[in-house]
């Protein structure tokens, strides 16, 4: 399962680990403070040990791909590219919290703690995530070229590939078609198919007239399917699949030239 679908919102793993860490390690050092009960708030210390973090991993990442921030700067602030440098940000947020801890002598138990157990509940949903991946495949499932022929998905590309679950109501979708059809102009080595679901041709090829893309590159998926195997209702979902067919990581959200360039360095990964 790549999101958690709540009602109208969707959240990604990453971003429900996240969210999950910090509640744990808000929860644990409440805890702490309230048996001791000195009621100081040493979970808010957690929080902006928290954000700390997040902003320092955010930083890592733009600095690691200026060149792609360097001619649009808004962009650094528009976080939904998910564009974040993990180890960064856990250094950061571990000296903060040493900080913090160095002058707070009464807190340091809980924010130690409860920064902790934060850090030791994402890690090990990090790395469950990350084995189950290690798991998933091209799904066994037939698209629909624009002339209605058919197309096996998971017959081998002998190319890297990217999958695309878009649609044209779906404002992200739209916006980062220009970063897709860069990506498909820069890397041939590497196969992109756009898989609209749901939607006729004529409603696609009308739109893709305005972003510059061969209606050819892409495929239909008129009953979803795809999105039911992939286990993600939300779009844009992006998956990135090794020339074997392996599931080597996605992403669920808007593309940015950064975090897409960043995607594609998991096919020259070790």
């Amino acid at each position: 399962m790549l999101s958690l679908n709540l009602g109208p919102f969707a959240l990604s793993m990453q971003h429900l680990s996240l969210l999950a860490a910090l509640a744990v390690g808000m929860v644990v050092a409440w805890a702490i403070e309230r048996r001791k009960s000195a009621g100081r708030n040493a979970e808010s210390m957690v929080f902006w040990v928290f954000v700390v973090g997040l902003l320092a991993a955010r930083l890592a990442f733009v600095i690691a791909y200026w060149p792609q921030y360097h001619a649009d700067p808004l962009q650094i602030i528009d976080v939904r590219d998910a564009g974040f440098m993990a180890w960064p940000g856990i250094a950061t947020g571990v000296l903060a919290a040493l900080v913090l801890g160095s002058r707070r002598a009464e807190q340091r138990k809980a924010l130690g703690w409860g920064t902790a157990s934060g850090l030791l509940l994402w890690t090990l949903i990090s790395m469950a995530t990350q084995r189950l991946d290690q798991d998933q495949r091209l799904p066994d499932v037939t698209l629909q070229t624009a002339s209605g022929a058919s197309v096996a998905l998971a017959d081998p590309k002998g190319r890297p590939m990217v999958v695309n679950l878009w649609a044209t109501w779906c404002p992200p979708c739209r916006r980062e078609m220009p970063v897709l059809r860069q990506g498909i102009q820069d890397h041939p080595e590497v196969a992109f198919m756009l898989v609209n679901q749901g939607e006729s041709v004529e409603d696609v090829s009308t739109f893709l007239g305005t972003v510059g893309i061969d209606i050819n590159q892409v495929l239909f998926d008129p009953q979803s399917r795809l999105a039911q195997a992939v286990g993600s209702r939300a779009m844009p979902t992006t998956l990135f699949y090794s020339a074997e067919g392996q599931l080597l990581g996605s992403h669920m959200g808007e593309l940015s030239s950064a975090s897409l360039t960043h995607a594609l360095e998991l096919f020259s990964a070790p």
